[in-house]
């Protein structure tokens, strides 16, 4: 099935065949020798896999100064959040829980049996979780415990609330992202991997962490409707309708694709900064690990731009353009290339009637001449350059009928 959907992207078809038969083991090899490794971090790595679809491989194909402290750092977290989407747990009760949590890491034997949700097994298993948390060097449980705390007392802010400002969508996002994004920064300095400077900007790991959230919600409309969730900030999506469940009616589909391209133009404020943080890492296998996801992100951004099938449907990238991306995004100039190419696909589909086509043309214009900066290693297509010269143009023309139309306005007081 993923053959027939990439059957008319040769490129996509020749990744997935490569990857099919032994390509791009440098990006999310399984871990070796898993025998060597004591029972509970054995456990830990199972449970790594049983609860991540998405990081378990990239985890373990970490260097090895790494691969166990993140492990632990995505268990922690995960259990964490296992306890905040557990809907049976009194609210009282789970406040408590997420304010004091990260002091279970020093309490031996400690679990919790009564979790409905999915991903239970970890709270359970948390024992065994903490005991090979108590085993890590101090510099690594230091940032474990700190950003668990912090996480835990942030989530209890919007736990009977939703995102309404656009500051609260970001405040949001940072407490469930940004502060993974910061810790993970944190914990690669700590190994001395990268340069102190990863671990102290705050700002760009943040950023990192925003990115991905923000892409995760806009992509994830259909399914938190359905189930009752809401994440959408109202500030925005109050502008276009009323109730945010009517963006499912196709009477509302005009007003529905002004505020997700609204959304996806906000959450592209976010790749400069991600282009920035990408500079500066060294080590591979931490390069690897941040790329992927990152350029995951942007493909989705552009698929979802203007695109009304976020309210009917799934929209995902293709499993053939998911494996070409994460293949080629090892290093800078591969990144800078596909966050190229994704932006000219958004600057593309911009409507001239759009709202925020000024804002969002800027934006654009902006991530493609940082891609654009070292142009001599980074061969684009024609069609690629086209676009370039296109999303250009429009910015000039959205620009000067924006001024015309201040003009008219102007005299005819």
């Amino acid at each position: 099935m993923d053959l027939i959907r990439s059957i008319t992207h040769p490129d996509e078809l020749l990744a997935l065949l490569k990857f099919k038969y032994g390509g791009g083991r440098e990006t999310v090899m399984p871990l070796n020798q898993v025998e060597t490794l004591s029972s509970d971090m054995q456990l830990c790595f199972e449970l790594l896999n049983r609860t991540s679809r998405s990081f378990a491989a990239v985890i373990q194909a970490l260097d090895e100064k790494l691969r166990f402290p993140v492990c632990i750092f995505y268990l922690v977290l995960r259990a964490l959040d296992t306890v905040e989407d557990d809907m049976t747990i009194p609210t009282e009760e789970k406040v408590s829980m997420l304010k004091s949590f990260y002091t279970h890491l020093e309490e031996p034997g400690w679990c919790y049996m009564g979790c409905k949700d999915k991903d239970k097994i970890v709270l359970e298993n948390f024992s065994t979780v903490s005991a090979e948390y108590r085993k890590l060097d101090e510099v690594y449980r230091i940032v474990i415990s700190d950003i668990c705390r912090r996480m835990g007392e942030g989530m209890t802010v919007f736990l009977e609330t939703h995102p309404d400002s656009l500051e609260d969508w970001d405040k949001y996002c940072h407490y469930v992202a940004g502060l993974v994004g910061i810790g993970l920064s944190r914990l690669f300095a700590a190994s001395q991997l990268e340069d102190e400077c990863v671990g102290q900007d705050e700002h760009l790991a943040n950023s990192l962490g925003l990115f991905l959230q923000k892409t995760n919600i806009i992509r994830d409309y259909l399914e938190d409707i359905n189930e009752d969730r809401q994440f959408w900030p109202k500030a925005v999506w109050s502008l276009y309708t009323k109730q945010l469940a009517d963006f499912k009616m196709k009477e509302n589909a005009g007003s529905a694709v002004l505020c997700l391209n609204h959304l996806v133009t906000n959450a592209m404020q976010h790749a400069p900064d991600v282009l920035a943080y990408m500079c500066r890492i060294r080590n591979q296998s931490v390069f690897n690990f941040c790329a992927i996801p990152q350029v995951m992100a942007i493909g989705t951004l552009a698929r979802c731009y203007n695109n009304h099938d976020v309210f009917t449907r799934v929209v995902k990238i293709r499993r053939g353009e998911a494996v070409r991306m994460m293949m080629e995004a090892t290093s800078m100039e591969s990144l800078k290339q596909i966050m190229h190419q994704s932006t000219c696909e958004i600057g593309s589909k911009i409507p001239f009637a759009e709202p925020n086509a000024i804002q969002t043309l800027q934006i654009v214009q902006k991530v493609m001449k940082m891609c654009s900066s070292e142009a001599s290693t980074i061969e684009r297509s024609p069609e690629s350059q086209s676009v370039l010269i296109s999303v250009l143009g429009r910015l000039k023309y959205v620009a000067a009928v924006a001024v015309l139309a201040f003009t008219w306005q102007y005299w005819s007081i």
